[in-house]
């Protein structure tokens, strides 16, 4: 598969490069576009404010250019929290998408979008402070009735952002659970 991994609102760190890695030795093919041009951050509220100054069109705009040289291959659109609602964004945007791979985060549904049975798998932490219960129901169901085929698989316990071994989130056997049902995913597509 070609996949296109956006990072989240820490930016380009090296979990996301291990990620790609981890997805290359699977076999795949994989981009990591850089949407804060080479800035990372220690702290989520830091990354979402340099995310915020930014602004949402700008960061959208890096990732269709981004992505549009390589759209026309079938991309699966991947992404860690901020990323994660990047990709879905953009692959509910892409009529040629053969997969969304969402870790740690989802994003609103435009009105009306529809795709034809897009593969598509959710992790996330149980609770998880922002991807609440309610919200990832009503996710589920806008998914569900724009024609996605959803699977979500939550982790009890886990940290947001439980895959970055960098991060006090981490949780080694929630991240490693993950892996196995994500690239058991990809080799479905």
């Amino acid at each position: 598969m070609n996949i296109m991994l956006f990072h989240s609102a820490f930016g380009l760190r090296p979990a996301v490069e291990a990620a790609a890695d981890r997805l290359r030795a699977a076999g795949h093919e994989v981009w990591t576009p850089d949407l804060f041009e080479g800035r990372t951050f220690d702290s989520v509220e830091e990354g979402m404010a340099f995310k915020d100054e930014i602004g949402k069109d700008e960061l959208l705009k890096r990732a269709v250019l981004a992505a549009a040289p390589y759209s026309d291959r079938g991309l699966v659109y991947a992404g860690f929290s901020f990323g994660a609602a990047t990709a879905q964004t953009l692959a509910l945007g892409d009529d040629k998408a053969k997969g969304l791979l969402l870790l740690h985060g989802t994003s609103d549904i435009a009105e009306g979008v529809t795709v034809d049975e897009l593969p598509v798998q959710l992790h996330v932490a149980e609770p998880d402070p922002f991807e609440t219960d309610d919200w990832l129901t009503a996710w589920y169901l806008q998914m569900g009735r724009a024609g996605a085929d959803v699977e979500v698989y939550r982790y009890a316990g886990a940290g947001h952002l439980y895959t970055d071994p960098d991060l006090p989130d981490y949780d080694e056997e929630a991240a490693e659970a993950t892996w196995r049902v994500a690239l058991s995913f990809l080799e479905t597509l």
